[in-house]
């Protein structure tokens, strides 16, 4: 029979320590209140685009991310995500622009809770046709109803777009810290 032995220090650290079939595991955690994470509760989740997306010029557009790539506490969903732990999030997005003319602007963002939280790189007067534009940020999600999601806009005479592919136009986050 196993036993669990609970003991401290003069620091405030709590030690719990269980005994296992080759040995001892310990967890020891800190002098803190809330939510202790360990391996396995940590929500992230990485997915990318897998159609292309046509965006009428000048319109702010919800990016859709069709395939999901890892998504540990099924967080992520309809290319939102919404986490179900309070934290601090680094919520990185990338997204592959095109059109069939030259564009004057673009832009790839963070949205929390269907505002525009954080513009990633905004470029104006371009003179090529398609390009990479990125956006990253550490976002605080209250675990309840915070959540956030992409949005894209070019503007271009022509019609235009963000293309497909899991390097190329892709979001993903992690916690990095509890709150």
């Amino acid at each position: 029979m196993s036993s669990v032995v609970i003991s401290g220090d003069t620091s405030g650290a709590i030690t719990l320590s269980a005994p296992a079939v080759s040995g001892t595991n310990t967890a020891t955690l800190p002098a803190a209140t809330g939510t202790v994470m360990v391996s396995g509760n940590m929500p992230a989740f990485s997915a990318y685009k897998a159609s292309a997306q046509a965006i009428t010029s000048n319109v702010y557009a919800k990016v859709l991310f069709q395939t999901e790539v890892f998504d540990t506490n099924n967080n992520f969903s309809n290319s939102t995500f919404t986490p179900t732990v309070a934290g601090y999030y680094q919520i990185n997005a990338c997204c592959y622009f095109y059109s069939n003319t030259l564009n004057t602007r673009a832009s790839t963002q963070i949205y929390k809770n269907g505002s525009a939280y954080a513009y990633g790189q905004y470029l104006t007067g371009l003179t090529t046709s398609d390009f990479m534009l990125t956006a990253s940020s550490i976002v605080y999600l209250n675990g309840t109803t915070d959540y956030v999601e992409i949005y894209g806009v070019v503007t271009t005479s022509g019609s235009g777009g963000i293309d497909t592919g899991s390097t190329v136009t892709y979001f993903n986050g992690s916690l990095v810290r509890a709150a």
